[in-house]
């Protein structure tokens, strides 16, 4: 295994729905936390997108381990950021059998 560099400053952020006052809602993102990564990226891609096409790039994004249940560990749906940049979080797993980092599999969009 190599070595993890947990470098990267990132904010975890969870879907929120919130009254939009004519009986809708709209989405918004709560902050969880911070936690520091190490992220690394996969070969990317075109996918079409209602009005524009998207560069979608698959990540891997290392972060300490954390209990099932821990508002710390990321879920699919979440979602994390870096500054401007947004990865959304598709699954997560154990890196190692001890559990001391978890694996996040996220996807960046950016318009192409």
């Amino acid at each position: 295994m190599t070595q993890i560099r947990l470098t990267r400053k990132l904010i975890l952020e969870a879907p929120q729905n919130v009254a939009d006052g004519t009986g809708g809602f709209t989405q918004s993102w709560a902050v969880l936390g911070t936690l520091w990564g190490d992220v690394a990226a996969g070969s990317g891609g075109e996918t079409a997108g209602v009005e524009v096409t998207m560069a979608a790039v698959p990540y891997r994004i290392t972060v300490r381990g954390a209990a099932v249940g821990s508002t710390a560990r990321p879920k699919p749906e979440q979602r994390l950021r870096d500054g401007t940049r947004v990865f959304t979080i598709l699954a997560v797993t154990e890196r190692d059998s001890d559990g001391r980092y978890l694996t996040c599999f996220a996807r960046e969009e950016v318009p192409a």
